[in-house]
This record gives structure tokens, C-alpha cells and sequence, in this order.
């Protein structure tokens, strides 16, 4: 039995892929436990330890155009509209997005995805000029050759985003593992009618924001080129049995309650496939090249590769 390095987030929608850890006849994952999902996106990029991977999408993108053998299926993990999950002090009482010019808005490191696609689409949607913008981070980004822009401001090594909210430095912070989500000052969503928004968004546009996908090392394409059909048919498994159950989940988390709220509105909360994503592929494309931290932008379909309609073997390629 062939057993791959695998790294994946703890997602309800893969309980059936973790309980079931041969991929194929002869192969198999070997699932590895991190501590932050963060740092296995990081290694990923820089040295590409594990076989197959859960990745940031941003980061892929800022890999691939390094020359990284790797390769994302569109297989996406996690997802969530971005209107939502950028909190301001209470009481502050921003009237819009387009506000937090000449501000400071607290953010983990300028790079992550929850940032670029809520830079992008405050950018589309309230015309926000992030430019004039202070992004103040806590971690160095995790490609140490990225050109940051003049309006990041990192803060002394060791001091965290919550501590300068506390401190009164900070009035904005991005949410949960992107910023403040330890705050013990009381914030707010800064946009209040947020669920109605994103709505509206989804329905005019189509993008519904990717926050993780599966990529494989080339390596193993080249080798095993019926491997990434076998993977996307046993993540489909997977996603389709949790989704079954959805409604009938006891204690749902919050991403439970999330995906249940969303399929008000679209039929399925987590659509796997190139075509089901292409729109907001392409968007965080553009989003990512028009913030500086890709060269160009380029076609998702060449970077994005959907088993099941790719020629066997195909893998991502950067032009």
C-alpha cells in the first residue's frame, strides 16, 4: 500500500473521507495532525513536505508563480461570504466599507485570503481604496520575497492585534483566526445588514468566496495519474453524505448552521468543480493581481484542474 503525507482541516464535510483512508485500490492517505492550518499552507508553498494538502488559495496562487510543483484541484473547503467577519469597536458606528480610508484595520498578515477577498469585494461593492488603508499585521507573510505595500504596518515582534485593540491602537480587526477573534472588547460586524448583502452579491455575481482548496504535489500526478479523479470522487462521497445529513445534526456548529442558512438560497452550500466555481476562481484571480501579490492574472481553468474533464495527468501550469 503507496500512503500519501495528507494534511486537512478538521471540515464536517470530510468525516467520510477521514474514515475511510484508502483512496484507491493500492493507495492510501496518511493523515498528518498540525496545529494551525496556517503553517501547513506556509510549508506547503515554501517546500511542499506533504503529498497532498488543504491550501489558502491566495497562497497557492503566490506559489504557483514561484514555481511550485503543485497542483489545486477545485475542491474547496471552506467557504464564506466576505462582507461579513471584519469587526469594528462598538459604538464606532462606521457608516460603510469606504470608511476605513485613512484608518487602521487590524489583519494576521496582509496575504491571507479572508483579507484579499474582503479588500476586493469592499473594492467592487462600497469602492474602497485599500490603498489608503493601514494595514497593521502581527506575522511576517509567509513568502519571505513578497513587496509589500507601503500602507502595511507591521507591529513589534511578540505584540498581537488584540492587544493593540485593547490598547485603543486599533479600532477595525479582521475576525476570528484572519485578526481578533480573542478580542475582549466588544466589536461589531461593520456591515450591519450583512446576510442581506451577501445575498444580493451571490445573486448579481455568481462568487461565492473560496477560503481552502486540495492541491497535490505534481510529483505524484506524474506517477499516479488516475489519482486526482479518485480524489475528487472520494471528497464528492464524502461532502454528499455530510450534506444528507445536514438537517438532521444534533448540535450544529457554526459552520453547520452556515451552510443550512445558505441552501436557502442556492442548492448546493458547497459546490465542488471547475465549472460550479469558475466565477469566483477567477474573481480571487483578479483580486489577488490587482492587490499587488501576483504578476498577472492569469486563466483559472490552467491553474484549477477539474478530473473530471482534464486530460489524465494534467497538471496546473502558470501562463
Amino acid at each position: 500500500m503507496v500512503r500519501f503525507k495528507t494534511v486537512l482541516g478538521k471540515h464536517a464535510q470530510l468525516d467520510g473521507v477521514r474514515a475511510r483512508s484508502e483512496i484507491a485500490p493500492g493507495v492510501a492517505f496518511e493523515f498528518i495532525e498540525v496545529k494551525r492550518m496556517p503553517d501547513a499552507y506556509r510549508d506547503m508553498a515554501r517546500t511542499q513536505p506533504y503529498d497532498i494538502c488543504e491550501m489558502a488559495p491566495t497562497m497557492y496562487l503566490m506559489a504557483l508563480e514561484r514555481g511550485a510543483a503543485i497542483t489545486a484541484l477545485p475542491l474547496p473547503m471552506t467557504r464564506r461570504f466576505r462582507h461579513s467577519g471584519i469587526k469594528q469597536r462598538k459604538g464606532l458606528a462606521l457608516a460603510s466599507p469606504k470608511d476605513l480610508e485613512g484608518r487602521k484595520v487590524g489583519v494576521r498578515n496582509f496575504s491571507v485570503t479572508a483579507a484579499v477577498w474582503t479588500r476586493g469585494v469592499f473594492a467592487d461593492d462600497y469602492g474602497l481604496n485599500s490603498d489608503k488603508v493601514t494595514w497593521v499585521t502581527e506575522e511576517a507573510e509567509n513568502l519571505d520575497d513578497l513587496q509589500l505595500p507601503p500602507n502595511v504596518q507591521r507591529l513589534p515582534e511578540g505584540r498581537k492585534i488584540v492587544q493593540a485593540i485593547e490598547a485603543g491602537e486599533i479600532d477595525v480587526a479582521f475576525d476570528g483566526l484572519a485578526g481578533a477573534g480573542d478580542a475582549r472588547i466588544e466589536m461589531e460586524e461593520l456591515v450591519t445588514n450583512h446576510a442581506e448583502v451577501e445575498k444580493a452579491w451571490f445573486e448579481k455575481t455568481g462568487i461565492y468566496p473560496i477560503h481552502g482548496v486540495i492541491v497535490v504535489r505534481n510529483e505524484l500526478v506524474e506517477k499516479h495519474p488516475d489519482l486526482p479523479k479518485a480524489l475528487y470522487q472520494h471528497f464528492v462521497h464524502s461532502k454528499q453524505a455530510y450534506l444528507d445529513g445536514l438537517a438532521s445534526i444534533a448540535e450544529p456548529s457554526g459552520d453547520d448552521k452556515r451552510y443550512l442558512r445558505l441552501r436557502k438560497f442556492m442548492p448546493d452550500p458547497l459546490p465542488y468543480g471547475f465549472e460550479e466555481n469558475k466565477a469566483s476562481l477567477q474573481a480571487l484571480i483578479r483580486y489577488a493581481h490587482a492587490q499587488g501579490l501576483i504578476g498577472k492574472e492569469v486563466r483559472a481553468e490552467d491553474i484549477f484542474i477539474d478530473p473530471r474533464t482534464a486530460n489524465t495527468g494534467q497538471v496546473a501550469e502558470w501562463k
